[in-house]
């Protein structure tokens, strides 16, 4: 894991078996209170062998309704050069949830793709870094094949004191007293690379908070932007993951505007919860 620095995420080095760990280290200084966003800093990688992961954003999932497929728009993914529909596009998510997860996903491109989606989330989630639901995640994310190197990978990093102590975070994982720690993943868009009967690969397009709110916070809450690509297998009737690569944006352009106070930020993350994601 790197000491890295504005934005460190898992992202899995495609073909080598090497992950590069980014991650924010924080700002000098406290940006709460109504100062500007902050310019970003100079980055620098970590890598951390054999880690296949994703940090990035939490999400408490909520489960989303049905509806008659028939009246929902659009092809799964676009092969004709226009620009892919951003709504859902006609089959419900999932069938089911798993703990926090949602599960049972169409066996087809908008499955897929809605698999990877929330996927995303939860591996980005500030719940990757509690034993006891990181253990959960990564078993109902991963495929069988991989799940045990995966865990031992994932308790690797997120037990390394150093890493804990970059981030702001206690050794146990959580925040410091009176700071709310914020890790969310918020997709934009997914896209089908590859896809045949039994393996597919999605590439997810999102935005990602990470940091701790609250006065006197040396590591205040930022944002970045990637683009993850899951490579994923059709196993025991649903999706799961085997493993994924990473890259930076595409990034928009900031607007200058006001950062928000440390009570708003604690606020939100809070009072507004996540979704399930579809297609």
């Amino acid at each position: 894991m790197s000491p890295g620095d504005e934005h460190d995420s898992f992202g899995g080095v495609g073909g080598s078996g090497q992950t590069r760990t980014r991650l924010p280290e924080g700002n000098s200084g406290d940006v709460y209170g109504g100062a500007r966003r902050p310019v970003r800093s100079s980055r620098s990688l970590i890598t951390v062998v054999g880690v296949v992961v994703l940090l990035v954003a939490a999400i408490a999932f909520a489960n989303r309704g049905g509806g008659d497929p028939a009246d929902a728009a659009g092809p799964t993914s676009d092969t004709s050069g226009k620009t892919a529909p951003t709504a859902a596009t006609g089959v419900p998510p999932v069938t089911g949830k798993n703990g926090r997860i949602p599960t049972g996903y169409a066996h087809d491109e908008q499955g897929a793709q809605s698999a990877a989606t929330n996927y995303a989330v939860a591996l980005g989630s500030a719940e990757m870094f509690a034993a006891a639901t990181r253990n959960e995640i990564v078993h109902e994310v991963y495929a069988p094949s991989v799940v045990t190197a995966r865990q031992g990978d994932f308790d690797k990093v997120y037990t390394d004191k150093g890493f804990l102590s970059r981030v702001g975070l206690q050794e146990d994982g959580t925040a410091p007293q009176g700071l709310t720690f914020i890790s969310r993943t918020i997709p934009v868009g997914s896209k089908v690379e590859n896809y045949a009967d039994e393996k597919a690969t999605v590439s997810v397009w999102y935005s990602s908070l990470f940091g701790l709110s609250g006065e006197g916070s040396e590591h205040p809450v930022s944002e970045a932007w990637y683009t993850n690509s899951f490579d994923l297998e059709w196993v025991d009737g649903d999706w799961k993951v085997t493993g994924f690569t990473q890259k930076d944006g595409p990034v928009p352009v900031g607007r200058d505007q006001r950062a928000s106070t440390a009570q708003e930020m604690s606020d939100a993350v809070g009072q507004f919860g996540g979704f399930t994601y579809a297609r």
